[in-house]
């Protein structure tokens, strides 16, 4: 059940740094509201996770998901280029999730 509460809390994450974006300097008070719910959601779930993952695990893969995500939402969403170094450090980083999660002895399977 943990890496459903880490799905829901990166998904929230994302949501909220999204509307982050959209609250223009949080002058705009709908997109207020969704980074408040966003964020809330996310560290609620988080702490969740740390129930059963290790906290320096836990950080890594909601912080490294979250950034490849967000950078995604940024390039479709808001026309923000990513040049060649972004994607291949984006690239690194999911590598370096998918490490942890295949072979870090913290992480209860």
């Amino acid at each position: 059940m943990a890496y459903v509460y880490l799905l829901i809390a990166i998904i929230a994450e994302v949501v909220g740094t999204t509307a982050l974006k959209a609250s223009d300097g949080f002058t705009k008070w709908i997109p207020n509201v969704i980074v408040a719910i966003g964020y809330g959601l996310a560290f609620y779930f988080l702490s969740l996770v740390l129930r059963s993952i290790p906290v320096g695990v836990t950080y890594a893969m909601w912080s490294g998901l979250g950034i490849v995500l967000i950078s995604l939402v940024g390039y479709v969403y808001f026309k923000q280029p990513l040049d060649l170094p972004a994607i291949a450090g984006m690239v690194l980083i999911i590598s370096g999730v998918i490490v942890i999660h295949l072979f870090s002895k913290t992480i209860r399977h």
